[in-house]
This record gives C-alpha cells, structure tokens and sequence, in this order.
C-alpha cells in the first residue's frame, strides 16, 4: 500500500512556534524593557514554522482525500435532518449502548494518542488505499485556547500543532482523533468529527468505542436542548447514564460567569461566521451536521 508521511516537524518542538511568533516580543519588552531580543526570537521562530509549513504542504500534495458524498452517501451540504422523534429514539438507544458497556479505562494521553492515530490512519487507508502518516505529538497549552474559550482541542491546519486543552475523560479519544483529522488534512469540521468517529467505533478498542458513542450521544442532547446549557444538563441529570458518564456530559457545558460567558459567545460566533465563509454551515456541523451525517450515511445505524 502507498504511504505519505507528512512530517510535521512543527509539532515536535519545546514550544508551539505559533505561540512563539506571537508572544516572544511582548515577553521581551515586559521582562527586558526592550523588544529586538524577542523581535529576533520572533523571527526565528518564523523561518522554522514558515519551513515546516512548506514542507508538510508540499507532502499533503500526494494525498488522496475521501469523496465523503460518493463514500458514505451524505457531505456536509447534502444531509437529511433528523425528525426529533428520530433524534429521541437515537438517544434511548445510546444511553442504553454506553451505560451498559461502560469501561472505567483510561490510557496515558502520549500513548492515546498513538493508538488513536494508528486507527485513524488504518481507517482512512482502508477507504483511499492510501496510509497518511502523521505525528502523534500532543501539546498541553497553546495560546489559541485564551482565544477560543469554549474549545477542548485546537489544531493549526497550517503546521499540524494539536492541543488538548483540559481534561475530558470519555470524550478524550474521539477529541483527540478528530484533531488529528485536520492534522491529515480533513480541514472542515464534519469531516473531523465523522472520521474520528468512525475509526473510534470501528476499532475494537473499548474505550474508543466509548469515546465515540458518548461523543454521538452529546451532540443529539447539545441539538435537543436548543444549545441551552441550563436545558442540557437537565437532560444529562434525569437521562438515566451512569454517574460516571454523567460527570464527564455536564462538564462539557459548565455554568460560565457573566464575563466569561460573554467572552464564549462573541467568540462562538466569530468562529461561526468564519466556518461559513469556508463553505461550511457554521457550528452546527459540530452537532446537528455531524448527527445528520451519522444518521444519513450508508453507515450501519447500530455503529
């Protein structure tokens, strides 16, 4: 079988480049008084992310993406919704499918995701006949997560950096997985969540198995609740999961504060705004889209 390996030399380094690029002169001037030491990291930084960044595109160039719509039948412009009788029934079915077969297991994050990366790359090969390989490398902290607030995962398309942000106990796996989806090139967001899924449930590993139909089974009560937080955690606590599924569901949408919740929806809709200008549908790929597809695709209902 054909094999591209994207470098991402990027990811490999101390520190992410691009926070490196932004902060390093402001740094200087607070911690020297004076800017041209962090102006010359600045540009350092520059040429060795600029670098990386051209040789992982010139790499991606040989890569075959996945005709989502000629694969599984449905892409993100040509979905059927999903009646919220569909959406109801879809949740009985999961919340029963997770309580019983919970796992407790949790794998180091570093070697997570390796085995996440192993399932996503045999996946896409197995549709495209072609293996992409990429880094495993995951940062802990990058600057885009002060920017982003309401984010678990980031990941620079341009360098292939991915951050986990906090922890999110079952949901990590699928995360992960779909970060590292973007990082093979897949940049809109359905795409990244139906290949994370897909190569979560399809690879036999309990606790990815698990990811993936917590993460199903969030996005339909995110849709069913309107995106209320106050209506999704009612739902959470009286939908019959088991408490530790529970705790994981109600911290994906904690209570903010006033000034925290202010800074989440400005960005929110900045982020939606800039998703549809890139031929997507804006947030709602995230969750309604992305059930839709699930729902809509020659894909196997009991997946």
């Amino acid at each position: 079988m054909e094999t591209v390996r994207i470098p991402n030399q990027a990811t490999y380094s101390p520190i992410s480049l691009t926070d490196l690029m932004v902060a390093a002169p402001l740094a200087s001037r607070i911690l020297l008084g004076a800017t041209p030491p962090g102006r010359a990291l600045q540009a350092v930084a520059l040429g060795a992310y600029a670098g990386s960044v051209a040789v992982d595109w010139f790499a991606r160039r040989n890569v075959r993406a996945i005709d989502f719509l000629d694969t599984f039948g449905a892409d993100v412009h040509k979905l059927t919704p999903m009646s919220v009788a569909e959406r109801d029934g879809e949740v009985r079915w999961l919340v029963e499918l997770v309580s019983e077969e919970y796992t407790p297991e949790r794998i180091p994050r570093a070697e997570l995701a390796r085995l996440v990366n192993r399932h996503l790359t045999d996946f896409i090969a197995d549709i495209t006949g072609q293996r992409v390989e990429t880094s495993s490398e995951i940062r802990q902290f990058t600057l885009a997560g002060l920017v982003f607030p309401f984010a678990l995962g980031t990941c620079d398309i341009f360098s292939g950096d991915v951050s986990i942000l906090r922890d999110a106990g079952v949901f990590e796996p699928h995360i992960i997985a779909h970060e590292f989806s973007h990082r093979k090139g897949y940049l809109k967001e359905l795409h990244a969540q139906a290949l994370g899924y897909l190569s979560m449930v399809g690879s036999g590993e309990p606790v990815l198995v698990q990811s993936a139909r917590c993460e199903r089974l969030h996005r339909n009560l995110w849709v069913l609740a309107d995106r209320d937080p106050g209506r999704y955690r009612t739902m959470v606590e009286e939908g019959g999961l088991r408490q530790e599924l529970r705790d994981d569901f109600l911290a994906l949408h904690p209570e903010d504060g006033p000034a925290q919740g202010t800074l989440a929806n400005l960005m929110r809709r900045l982020y939606d705004e800039r998703m549809k200008l890139t031929g997507q549908n804006g947030l709602s790929d995230y969750d309604e889209g992305f059930t839709n597809f699930l729902h809509a695709s020659s894909i196997d209902s009991s997946s």
